[in-house]
């Protein structure tokens, strides 16, 4: 069997190692060619180029590279339609893997399978129409979000979310954590983000609720966790943080320090879902530029941006987004929370269940589904 195999950012690399795995478990004669990073070629891939070339964000980032990616683009196609694989798996980054396709599938008729679904439940919801014109079968990480892609005519599979395969720090890991660090009980994560344009808006913003709510907890320690390349960023947005925060960077073990914090000042996005699988309550916060706080908030479908919210069918989960983002109400919040840690319990609960915890590996998972998109016997 040959699959040709498609990531263009780590995250990417990650689900597609993980699919690697169940596709050689199931298929141990297996051969991949494609694009992926370190993870997937340690697994056998023989890739194309440098995952990282594909790993830009951003418009600026995008345009003095627009014509060398115009080009691997074509180049990608080209070797598709040269090797004529059993199936071509793209993971996410649709700028650059629905282009592919669509030079692709109009030529041949060569299966083509997307892992990750895109997220029409929330925005521009005609995006599954056109992804729907260009794959044959859609992967999802989100319980909900099947119907929405075969509401377009594409079959599409849950197959599990990755967090649930996440090892879970148990309590004596924990208490080596807070021993290491020097945290007591009376400990807030803040996790203003993994990007500069992140760090940079919501910084100020943690800062002042976290001082603020600060003062009715003398004791109060908070730890902050930093992305890899940011450090000097963040030690510039900390420095005037009325409570000086525990910077954590390098290696660590991020389930630890999430357990070891009774409640977490979060950005929004995936993190929330690390947060519950680590079953820590959480406040979520997040703003953006201007522009793209008016344009977002008029194409939203949905009432909270929360994944925990969103797949425990719950409103547990405080969040300030846009121009809710205001440290007063953030404070008020964490107050809350800190009062009635308990409160999310059962929404984290029923969240990593309907993830997948406890069920099979979703590497697993997506190869089954890969394999019967093929009537092949799994």
């Amino acid at each position: 069997m040959n699959v040709f195999i498609i990531a263009g950012e780590a995250s990417g690399d990650k689900l597609g190692a993980a699919l690697m795995d169940g596709l050689s478990e199931l298929r141990p004669n297996v051969v991949f060619n494609g694009i992926g990073g370190q993870m997937m070629t340690q697994r056998g891939l023989t890739s194309q180029f440098e995952m990282s070339e594909l790993s830009v964000m951003g418009i600026a980032e995008v345009l003095p590279k627009y014509f060398h990616l115009k080009r691997r683009i074509r180049e990608t196609a080209d070797a598709i339609l040269a090797q004529k694989p059993d199936v071509v798996v793209t993971i996410d980054s649709p700028d650059f893997c629905l282009r592919v396709a669509k030079l692709v599938k109009p030529v041949s008729d060569i299966r083509i399978v997307h892992y990750v679904a895109p997220s029409v439940w929330a925005w521009r919801p005609k995006r599954a129409d056109k992804m729907a014109a260009l794959v044959d079968q859609v992967l999802a990480l989100l319980p909900f979000e099947p119907p929405y892609m075969l509401a377009a005519g594409v079959r599409c599979d849950f197959v599990g979310h990755p967090v649930t395969t996440e090892t879970v720090a148990d309590a004596i890991a924990v208490t080596a954590f807070k021993a290491k660090h020097g945290l007591g009980e009376a400990t807030l994560i803040a996790l203003p983000g993994s990007r500069r344009g992140e760090v940079g808006r919501l910084s100020e913003r943690f800062g002042q609720a976290i001082a603020e709510f600060g003062r009715d907890h003398p004791d109060l320690q908070v730890i902050l966790p930093v992305a890899p390349g940011l450090e000097d960023l963040v030690r510039q947005q900390v420095a005037d943080w009325p409570v000086k925060p525990i910077l954590l960077t390098g290696t660590f073990d991020k389930s630890a320090a999430f357990q070891s914090a009774r409640i977490a000042l979060a950005a929004s996005g995936t993190v929330s879902l690390e947060l519950a699988a680590a079953g820590t309550p959480m406040v979520i916060a997040y703003d953006m530029n201007w522009l793209s706080r008016r344009l977002i908030k008029r194409m939203l479908r949905i009432d909270t941006v929360t994944l925990v919210n969103l797949v425990a069918n719950s409103r547990t989960v405080p969040e300030f987004i846009g121009d809710k983002c205001l440290p007063d109400d953030i404070a008020n919040a964490l107050t809350k929370l800190w009062d009635h840690p308990d409160a999310q319990n059962d929404a984290m609960q029923i969240t990593m269940e309907k993830l997948g915890r406890g069920a099979e590996k979703p590497g697993l998972r997506a190869a089954r589904a890969v394999l019967d998109g093929l009537e092949l016997s799994v």
